[in-house]
């Protein structure tokens, strides 16, 4: 029989190699966002859409969808794409040093993921887009695993 902090230690490993996961997605992510032309993202949109808009002009799906794509400007292009790649990198750092167990990675960690909470938040509450709530909510539950490892690894070493 597993005891809570052998389960705590396992949910702290598998939320940790989901961060791995997500942020190898963001590193990969923002490279592909370097590589598209803004161009490219136009005549996509337009061939997607253009079908359903012929049909119906106020088809809501379509209709977003192409004015996503009018916003990709290459400001825009070039802010989500180092975004994604600087954030990705910043947590596959803090992943690969908890894995690894080092010491100052722990609370380097929280103060990173608290960090991304904060601005999350405010993307929030600007946009109300609920990936950012949630994305919040599993940083915050990262941050208390987190620290519950933290705490027991030094009591191990004081034992």
């Amino acid at each position: 029989m597993r005891t809570a902090r052998q389960r705590l230690h396992a949910l702290f490993e598998a939320s940790i190699v989901l961060k791995g996961l997500f942020a190898t997605a963001e590193v990969l992510s923002g490279l592909g966002i370097w590589l598209v032309k803004a161009d490219w993202v136009m005549r996509i949109a337009h061939a997607v859409t253009q079908a359903e808009l012929s049909e119906d002009p106020t088809d809501f799906l379509a209709a977003w969808a192409l004015n996503l794509a009018r916003g990709f400007s290459v400001e825009t292009q070039h802010f989500w794409s180092l975004y994604l790649f600087g954030h990705g990198v910043l947590k596959l750092a803090v992943v690969a040093a908890l894995m690894a167990g080092i010491g100052w990675a722990y609370p380097a960690s929280v103060v990173v993921l608290a960090g991304f909470v904060a601005w999350q938040m405010t993307q929030f509450f600007t946009t109300g887009g609920m990936a950012t709530l949630l994305l919040s909510v599993f940083d915050l539950v990262v941050i208390w695993l987190i620290l519950q490892e933290y705490k027991t690894l030094r009591l191990m070493r004081r034992e």
